[in-house]
């Protein structure tokens, strides 16, 4: 199978052209090519499929084979690859995702390199039931949860998948190896949820790390930075319709949390390596 690896401020993905790789079994390849020692090395898989509703279609495939509905860094990188490997002139891309169709702008470096991607992410989910969150009222903002025996807070927000934010004082500290399976997992998110903690820097600046449900800690997660911002609009750490900075661990991501509820995502993809790999004929056939 031929492959990319790509990465979104340090949120890595195997990219694989479905135009001419037939990939039968995706979530057993992700899980292969994400382990580290036996496969690349990934924080999943993507593919990159036609669409009868968009320009292109992507699938996403946690690193333990979970098909996630959609993730931030990976559409930017989507729209990287898409135009420097050929598949598209356009500079405006409609991509298929689980969570609905989004729109990618890309902005060019002397018309050949795709400096950044800015993403519509769609408007910002807060009706507990939809997210979902298994608690009561309309939305979920700082209420208490008891983690591990511990009190905190969460408010609730879905970008196209659940995240529970969560303020904090030092993420930095946070032992999150064990902390973020005990938020993942815990019984009032029926989904499992992907759990943003978060230092509030300035009213225009956060500090964020990440645990992904079916991936663990990321360096990145753009539906998390989204859903920071608007949890930090949400708990009046900062406002709607200003451009909010994202420190992350593989670097920022720039989110304005809209007046209309849209939240949009910018930032920065990255090509790492292209190559092939052998997969079990099992779980692969070349078209």
């Amino acid at each position: 199978m031929k492959f990319t690896k790509m990465h979104g401020i340090g949120n890595c993905y195997i990219y694989v052209n479905c135009f001419e790789e037939e990939v039968e079994d995706p979530a057993a390849v992700s899980e292969f090519v994400s382990d580290i020692h036996f496969g690349i090395g990934s924080d999943g898989l993507v593919l990159i499929m036609p669409s009868d509703i968009a320009d292109f279609k992507m699938r996403i495939f946690n690193a333990d084979g979970s098909e996630a509905q959609m993730c931030g860094n990976a559409t930017r990188c989507v729209g990287k690859y898409v135009y420097e490997k050929g598949l598209t002139d356009k500079t405006r891309v409609t991509l298929e995702t689980l969570s609905g169709v989004k729109t990618l702008d890309l902005s060019l470096i002397g018309g050949k390199i795709v400096e950044s991607v800015t993403v519509d992410m769609g408007k910002a989910e807060l009706d507990p039931k939809k997210i979902p969150i298994s608690m009561d009222g309309e939305k979920i903002v700082s209420r208490p949860i008891t983690v591990d025996g511990r009190e905190y807070e969460i408010t609730g927000v879905s970008m196209g998948n659940p995240h529970a934010v969560v303020f904090v004082d030092d993420v930095d500290r946070l032992d999150l190896e064990v902390l973020g399976p005990k938020f993942e997992n815990h019984e009032l998110f029926p989904e499992r949820i992907n759990t943003e903690f978060i230092k509030v820097i300035d009213d225009h600046t956060l500090k964020m790390r990440v645990w992904e449900r079916g991936s663990g800690e990321t360096w990145a997660c753009g539906t998390g930075a989204c859903a920071a911002v608007v949890a930090a609009a949400l708990n009046g750490f900062c406002r709607q319709g200003e451009e909010i900075l994202i420190k992350l661990r593989g670097g920022d991501l720039n989110i304005t949390y809209m007046p209309d509820g849209t939240v949009i995502k910018r930032g920065p993809a990255e090509f790492i390596c292209s190559g092939e790999v052998e997969l079990p004929a099992a779980i692969y056939t070349k078209k």
